[in-house]
């Protein structure tokens, strides 16, 4: 029996239940992984509130970090005993063990802890996809990354760092702000205080950026595309204040002949062997100090409710996992 979290249907954090289920056998292109630690996520509350809608009842969770226990048949690159880490689709995370098809499940270095893997691998590999597979940056670019101080935001200050990129955050409080520039980001704005598009565009001398990175969605869409220079690229990646109203492509030609992209990172991860490539460069990254991981809070999983919460009301920083 392994203690997994569930809904029966859509609605608020009181809707998580924790109970016990049979895990069984791995079938063809499966395997069976007990979970070390899991990882939280906006995804897990667009599924939990039906957002992004579930057939009930149903697991919840997108990555999790722990060691293989069994593998189907037709699965090479893991075995019995091999420490792996993912983040994958379908939900299930939230669970002591599980089965789930092994195709985007990442062997993982020994020197990186379970906790650290369950809490970077759907944030950092967002990271990843977003510098490097949606539109390449380069040395010297300037990002515009909204909620720079939450998971996925404090792992883009680090990275744009070690690329030579320059990144202008954006953060709810001054705290927010502090600990963004320290994890690289070039500067900082307190969204409450001060309008973001003036800032960034007095940061910029007035040229605007060549691409903003936004997981907020609604709150900032608009006025984000009028921080892009000319043939600017809009990357839109999440909807945490909720999802972004129909844009005109008239507005895009108007405003600077823009690109606009909402992008997911498991239509990056579909590929098993771009999804092994993805987990192998954050692994180097990490490896090499080029970027540390920031777990910000650890929830046991019977307090799975009062950690959602925490995400949902803006309480966090850096990754949120939940222990078992």
């Amino acid at each position: 029996m392994s203690r997994t979290v569930i809904i029966e249907k859509a609605g608020g954090a009181e809707e998580l239940k924790l109970v016990d289920l049979e895990v069984g056998e791995p079938g063809p292109g499966e395997i069976r992984i007990r979970h070390m630690a899991c990882g939280l996520n906006f995804i897990d509350v667009y599924q939990r509130t039906g957002l992004y809608p579930l057939t009930y009842p149903h697991a919840l969770g997108m990555e999790a970090a722990g060691v293989v226990e069994a593998v189907g048949e037709g699965v090479t690159h893991l075995k019995p005993g091999d420490r792996a880490a993912y983040a994958a689709t379908p939900p299930g995370a939230y669970a002591e063990a599980r089965v789930m098809p092994a195709s985007q499940v990442c062997p993982l270095p020994d020197g990186i802890s379970f906790e650290d893997a369950a809490s970077i691998m759907l944030q950092g590999m967002t990271v990843e996809y977003l510098f490097h597979r949606v539109w390449p940056l380069e040395a010297g670019q300037t990002v515009l990354f909204h909620a720079a101080a939450g998971g996925v935001g404090l792992l883009a200050c680090q990275w744009a760092r070690s690329e030579g990129i320059t990144l202008i955050g954006t953060a709810g409080t001054n705290e927010k702000c502090k600990l963004a520039v320290e994890n690289g980001a070039s500067a900082c704005i307190n969204y409450r205080d001060q309008d973001f598009v003036s800032e960034v565009k007095s940061l910029t001398d007035g040229k605007g950026v060549d691409v903003v990175m936004d997981g907020v969605g609604k709150d900032t869409f608009e006025r984000s595309l009028d921080c892009l220079k000319p043939l600017g690229m809009m990357m839109s990646f999440g909807n945490a204040s909720g999802p972004v109203a129909p844009v005109s492509l008239l507005t895009l030609a108007a405003k600077g002949s823009l690109k606009l992209t909402r992008t997911t990172l498991f239509t990056f991860l579909a590929d098993h062997a771009r999804c092994q490539d993805m987990a192998r460069h954050l692994f180097d990254k990490v490896e090499s100090g080029a970027v540390k991981v920031n777990i910000g809070q650890r929830f046991p999983l019977d307090q799975v409710a009062e950690a959602h919460r925490a995400l949902e009301g803006r309480q966090t920083t850096g990754s949120t996992i939940l222990t078992l």
